[in-house]
């Protein structure tokens, strides 16, 4: 009797369990259901409880569920009676199929794993309390703390009840055991097909290497190899900057230095190869016109800028891909670059524009693929050192590649800020990523920089034309550098010493002094002292030689024991051919009024006593000691009297100053144009004032050993008068300012037949191109403030995805243009239309994305009979891209200066009175 009532007791609660068991899960699926068909506006709560999960519009979730329903039927009408496990009411997938058993998608953004996310953790723990199997219930795909890669926002939905078309789904096909289907995210599905193939792959496939081959990319290089590379050696004459180019280029080929305002990576690199076409380097590159001797390899010479320019499409093309466009406006950036006659003509020759561009391009692209890789990966390290190197390499071509870099530091910075959201990530993660970044965005490129200068600085080692422009001692480093420094002269300055003293910072020059005298009256009426010229002189010339001379003492001769001047001395500084000595008193200066004159004292028996005496500071002599040494020691010259320094003004003397410069005593004593240094030196030997004359005169110029100085000290001055002393242009016909620039107002001359042809090469854009780039930034701007007041009110006109494309879009491409042109409006320097060139491209990559983004919004909004915007913005997309073609066509023989042209062609071709084109014959352009 108690065994059977036990029994029976057993039975009970057995199957009051399964009923519960059976109820809770019917509860579940119910539920499931409920929120999948309730509308979005209803989940608003659950959507910020859930911020971190995707949840999908209910107009997408109603036709993917008709569209679902329509697909059982099908399947019932044509296969046999579903099985208990098909009829089972199973939730519904981000695109309307069924879900796995698991209830849960490959989707990270999925619906179906927001809903489920309660149910599941409630069905697995239920399963367990009833001693099932919990170890075959798999956590959510959608899980953030475990699974979740990316950190989605909820996205926000429009009135509209459209589906949103950039929301691109791909259907992962499964194998035929397996029935059911998963849609997700073109990434997405590609990350977890891939994963699953790395997962199953065995031991001897890991050594395998597929090679895949993007058809799109090779057409766009081709297309554009052939472009560049056309009849590349003609003309066979030197054409517009390669008059300075080639002139470096062959000082590299015979180690002789020079000096260029920017860095020398470009000319290294085509030295580096026409070094092997068998160059030596001796043609001398004398005007624009000039004809090329026979043993010039000109094809080699342009090789690199053309091939460069060919790489530049397919760049392009990869950068807007990695900016997450389609991929046929990718194919149209990579077009445009093609087509557009700026590019084609400035890519033909020894310039430097297209190796910038080429390296700005890939940076950018190799850093957007770089954020979003895992930190630490193989792919981070290897995109982020690609990205680094490459932005190294545009600033180590021309300094305006650093704003390249500037845009990389400010994405970086933007993404890290982003970063900080992330609750997955620790501090420690967060410290990571802030110096992996700050290690190969700064890092990378200093060391590329250095070294580029390391191997300039060590190629170029003998004397030439351009180094009277770096101070003495950088000079005597070079072999065959200035004699009478080089050539084992005195050390010491002392009582007795004949110097010349140079300039140190700025613009080379040397104190000079000569017979002329200041004009008694100035044009504005000023008296001067009618004394004897001081000036500073540019050029070696005997009257730049002076003799530093003891006041208490009457001879000038170096005895037996010289007479060392040390810091803090007063000395008297004796012209040597005029024996008058360095004055200086209250008059003003005649160029620099606020300044006191300095001249050559005259004694017109008058009352104006001479102020003879000068006292002499040492500024380095922490490292050169206190005595006064020639060459490295950097001296100021304080007049005794008046407290004044021996100044150079930087201002040019009239035509009775014979062109020089003016020399002013400033009693602002801290400034870099009063440091002097003596640069030849040697010591007087006789009393005689016409013996020492003779010697002045006489004195040899024999280049002899260099002297010793440090790489980091040369880099360090190199610098400095690259950056502060540059030789500056100060007009030019072609010269142009940048409000100029956007609507191709202006062009340049780069080359004219020399013969009865009008034939020229003129760098012009493509006119199209140029004026609807300009017009696609102002459509962006437009839009993005349209947005940004609109999404301030809660009203959302596109998808989030799209919204995030959009801001990505504005970030690299509307920020890279706005840095790399608005800083010229700042630029105190003669100006050309190449200097646009660098903000050109990323106007054009802009340009891209706005024509996508409209072809999104008349998919979006146009439906119905709305369709037939749609496919007539396509039809004008084509339509222009062809005009585009006609025009670059039309121009051609402007980037090519191969076709004889006649001066009617020429001026048919001249669409804007602006542009300056050059005719042979008088003929007057109205």
């Amino acid at each position: 009797m108690s065994s059977t009532y036990t029994s029976t007791i057993q039975r009970r609660k057995t199957a009051t369990t399964t009923t519960t068991r059976s109820k809770s899960k019917q509860k579940q699926q119910i539920a499931v259901e409920n929120k999948q068909q309730q509308p979005i506006e209803n989940q608003i709560s659950e959507q910020q409880q859930n911020e971190r999960l995707h949840f999908r519009s209910a107009g997408e979730q109603q036709q993917q569920q008709q569209q679902q329903q329509q697909s059982h039927s099908r399947r019932r009408s044509t296969t046999s009676p579903p099985t208990a496990a098909n009829s089972t009411n199973s939730p519904l997938c981000c695109n309307g199929g069924l879900s796995s058993m698991l209830n849960y998608c490959r989707d990270i953004n999925c619906h179906l794993n927001a809903a489920t996310a309660k149910a599941t953790t409630a069905a697995v723990t239920s399963a367990a309390a009833a001693g099932s199997n919990a170890a075959n219930a798999a956590p959510l795909r959608g899980s953030v703390e475990r699974h979740s890669s990316l950190t989605p926002t909820p996205t926000p939905t429009s009135k509209h009840t459209s589906p949103s078309p950039t929301a691109t789904t791909s259907t992962c096909s499964r194998s035929r055991s397996r029935s059911r289907s998963c849609s997700c995210d073109d990434d997405n599905c590609l990350r977890s097909r891939k994963s699953t193939r790395i997962g199953n792959l065995q031991p001897s496939v890991w050594f395998t290497v597929n090679l895949s081959i993007d058809l799109l990319s090779w057409t766009l290089f081709l297309l554009a190899f052939g472009t560049r590379f056309y009849k590349l050696a003609t003309p066979a004459h030197v054409v517009f900057d390669e008059l300075h180019y080639g002139k470096y280029i062959s000082h590299y080929m015979r180690n002789i230095f020079f000096f260029d305002q920017h860095p020398p990576l470009g000319k290294q690199l085509i030295a580096g190869l026409v070094s092997f076409a068998g160059y030596d380097g001796n043609y001398t590159f004398s005007r624009i016109g000039a004809p090329y001797a026979p043993n010039v390899p000109v094809f080699w010479l342009r090789f690199v800028p053309a091939l460069c320019g060919s790489l530049l499409a397919p760049a392009v093309y990869k950068l807007l891909m990695e900016a997450q466009l389609r991929r046929w406006a990718a194919a149209l950036g990579g077009l445009l670059i093609v087509f557009d006659n700026s590019l084609l003509t400035q890519s033909r020759f020894v310039l430097m524009e297209s190796m910038l561009l080429l390296a700005s391009t890939l940076g950018i692209a190799c850093l957007l693929r770089f954020q979003r890789c895992r930190l630490g990966s193989v792919k981070w390290l290897v995109n982020g050192t690609a990205a680094g190197f490459s932005l190294a390499c545009a600033g180590s071509i021309k300094y305006v590649g650093f704003l390249a870099l500037g845009l990389a530091a400010y994405l970086l910075c933007r993404h890290l800020w982003q970063l900080l959201y992330d609750a997955r990530l620790s501090t420690f993660q967060l410290w990571l990523h802030a110096l992996g970044r700050l290690l190969l965005f700064a890092g990378i490129p200093l060391i590329v920089y250095i070294g580029v200068f390391y191997v300039h600085l060590k190629t170029l080692h003998r004397a030439g034309p351009h180094d009277s422009i770096m101070t003495s001692a950088f000079q005597a480093s070079l072999d065959g550098g200035l004699a009478s420094i080089t050539r084992g002269q005195p050390l010491a300055v002392v009582h007795g010493s004949q110097i010349t003293l140079r300039h140190t910072h700025g613009r080379t020059c040397w104190l000079h002094s000569h017979a002329a005298v200041y004009p008694v009256r100035y044009k504005d009426k000023r008296g001067s002292s009618h004394q004897q010229q001081v000036t500073c002189y540019s050029f070696k010339d005997v009257n730049n030689w002076w003799i530093v001379k003891r006041p208490e003492r009457d001879d000038l001769v170096v005895g037996e024991q010289p007479d060392v001047i040390r810091h803090g001395d007063i000395i008297q500084l004796v012209h040597g051919i005029t024996s008058r000595a360095l004055n200086s008193h209250d008059v003003a200066a005649p160029m620099t009024p606020q300044c006191q004159e300095v001249s050559c004292y005259i004694d017109y028996e008058i009352k104006m006593e001479g102020e003879l005496l000068w006292r002499v500071e040492i500024l380095n002599r922490k490292t050169e000691g206190d005595r006064w040494h020639a060459i490295k020691s950097e001296i100021r010259l304080i007049h005794e009297s008046t407290g004044a320094a021996l100044k150079f003004s930087g201002r040019q003397l009239p035509d009775w100053g014979f062109n020089q410069h003016e020399v002013v005593a400033d009693r602002e004593q801290e400034h870099d144009d009063a440091i002097w240094n003596v640069e030849e030196h040697r010591y007087t030997k006789t009393q005689d004032q016409r013996e020492r004359e003779r010697q002045l005169l006489s004195a040899e110029m024999i280049p002899t050993h260099r002297t010793r100085l440090s790489f980091w000290a040369k880099l360090l001055e190199l610098q400095t008068k690259m950056f502060w002393h540059a030789k500056q242009l100060q007009s030019h016909m072609y010269s142009s300012m940048p409000h100029e620039w956007p609507l191709l107002d202006k062009g340049i001359a780069y080359w004219v037949d020399g013969g009865n042809s009008s034939a020229q090469i003129y760098l012009l854009g493509n006119v199209l191109i140029w004026y609807t780039a300009s017009g696609g930034l102002f459509i962006y701007a437009s839009l993005l403030a349209f947005y940004a007041v609109r999404r301030r009110r809660l009203c959302y006109d596109i998808s989030m995805q799209e919204w995030e494309r959009f801001i990505l879009a504005g970030d690299t491409f509307f920020v890279g243009y706005l840095m790399h042109y608005l800083p010229y409006f700042f630029v105190d320097r003669t100006l050309f239309l190449h200097n646009y060139l660098p903000a050109f491209v990323f106007k054009l990559l802009l340009l891209c994305y706005v024509l996508e983004h409209l072809d999104y919004l008349l998919r979006r909004y146009c439906t119905g009979r709305g369709l037939h915007l749609l496919q007539g913005y396509r039809l004008a997309l084509i339509f222009w891209l062809v005009a585009v073609g006609i025009v670059f066509v039309k121009f051609l023989p402007l980037s090519y200066g191969s076709t004889k042209m006649s001066a009617d062609e020429i001026i048919n071709l001249r669409w804007k009175d602006t542009w300056d084109f050059i005719l042979q014959k008088n003929y007057v352009l109205n």
